[in-house]
């Protein structure tokens, strides 16, 4: 897998960034200067809306995250040394509301080429050998942020079939 680092401990390092609402993260995947750790701070910043409940998301790890399997699913979190923290480009690192891990339940992969307007729902992503739900934005559209708190919202756990169920817009 491209930009994942063997661990001790069957965990690996990713080139990633991660974000998180209500204990369920999105891992962020783009080469260097693809607009990871300025998505994540757009999702960070902003006040979404899921029906009558608000989203706020916290940050898990900026640019290096450690996973690892347990019980069937992905775990994941910050190295000790930037725990909490963020660069935001053009004004250095800066602490930002954090939580220590989180379960991996989407993978989004910046892109700066086109978007499937409908994308594949079975779409995964393979990580630790377990599939995760994917999908592909391109992190410098204006709704960038709140598409992947949308998504990561609404993704549900894996039905029997594989097929991510999403719940439907009220």
């Amino acid at each position: 897998m491209a930009g994942a680092n063997s661990n001790s401990g069957g965990g690996q390092t990713l080139h990633a960034t991660a974000i998180a609402v209500d204990g369920r993260a999105a891992l962020l995947f783009g080469p260097s200067g693809a607009g990871k750790s300025d998505l994540a701070l757009r999702c960070l910043m902003v006040q979404a809306w899921d029906g009558d409940r608000s989203i706020r998301a916290a940050l898990v790890a900026d640019d290096c995250v450690q996973i690892e399997a347990k019980s069937g699913r992905v775990i994941c979190r910050s190295p000790a040394t930037i725990a909490g923290l963020i660069e935001v480009r053009g004004i250095g690192v800066v602490a930002v509301p954090a939580i220590m891990e989180a379960e991996v339940v989407l993978a989004v992969h910046l892109t700066t080429g086109p978007v499937e307007r409908m994308p594949d729902p079975a779409d995964r992503y393979e990580i630790l050998d377990l599939a995760i739900p994917s999908l592909r934005l391109n992190p410098f559209e204006g709704s960038a942020a709140l598409k992947v708190l949308l998504a990561l919202t609404r993704a549900r756990t894996l039905n029997p079939a594989n097929v991510l169920v999403v719940a439907e817009l009220p």
